[in-house]
């Protein structure tokens, strides 16, 4: 990943969805921009050798991947495969089955940690970690606690790592450095996201790029080192110009992380 042992910087290639549905290019632009690794998400209808050659080809890797829950429950075996060959170790659910995206329902976020945790186990075994990835929904209370939180306490055997999206657990009002201290050791991935000021880029989600909004890089960079840190992903969710948004980030944080 690095060699001086600082953080990797990476690119959520969700963020740029809409730039191109040609893998080849993709992978391209983002090295282009400076990128020297990217979180998949999903696969691009490739196989993982032909995902790895692409990477390989532009001085990229790939430090982790965003993967459905239904993945991981329908075709363990060849997610495991496909990201052997590509070179990933961290498997990431981006969010919960669709129908506890607004339940406050403590059980069921337990359950989930829970399920999450024996995938955790198998994954082990090729050498795969499993982790999961915030929204502002997780940051809600059921019977005293988020549900964030009733989800990693239900994986008992403490090996499903947090991906915290900061500006995500902002929005949803918990407090990002809080977050971080709590998880401490768990979270080797960050999503670095950033919120616009209250009324602007009301047409890009409130987002903005990181650095350019309100979150205090200055407190959460380090904080997310002692947290486990070792790579920072980048992402927009509807960047105005997402080559132009992911650039802007990549230059805030180098040097920074």
């Amino acid at each position: 990943m690095n060699t001086n042992n600082s953080p990797a910087i990476a690119v959520q290639l969700y963020s740029l969805r809409n730039y191109t549905s040609d893998f080849a290019e993709l992978i391209r632009t983002v090295a282009g921009v400076g990128y020297k690794a990217v979180e998949l998400v999903g696969t691009p209808g490739l196989s993982g050798a032909d995902v790895a050659a692409i990477l390989q080809e532009n001085g990229v890797q790939a430090v982790s991947a965003h993967v459905g829950i239904q993945g991981l429950r329908d075709n363990l075996a060849e997610t495991i495969a496909f990201h052997q060959a590509v070179g990933n170790s961290h498997l990431i659910v981006p969010a919960p089955p669709s129908e506890l995206r607004e339940a406050k329902d403590a059980a069921a976020w337990r359950a989930l940690g829970a399920e999450l945790g024996g995938f955790a186990a198998r994954c082990a075994d090729a050498g795969m970690q499993v982790g999961y990835h915030n929204h502002w929904w997780e940051m809600t209370e059921a019977d005293g606690k988020r549900l964030i939180d009733w989800l990693l306490e239900g994986d008992a055997s403490g090996r499903v790592f947090f991906e915290p999206d900061l500006a995500w657990a902002a929005k949803g009002g918990a407090d990002p450095l809080a977050l971080l201290k709590q998880y401490a050791g768990r979270c080797p991935r960050i999503h670095a996201k950033d919120l616009a000021k209250p009324g602007e880029n009301a047409d890009q989600m409130g987002l903005a790029d990181v650095g350019h909004g309100t979150l205090d890089w200055d407190a959460l960079i380090p904080a997310a080192k002692v947290a486990g840190a070792t790579a920072f992903v980048v992402e927009h969710d509807l960047p105005a110009d997402a080559v132009a948004s992911v650039r802007r980030s990549l230059e805030f944080l180098t040097g920074r992380v």
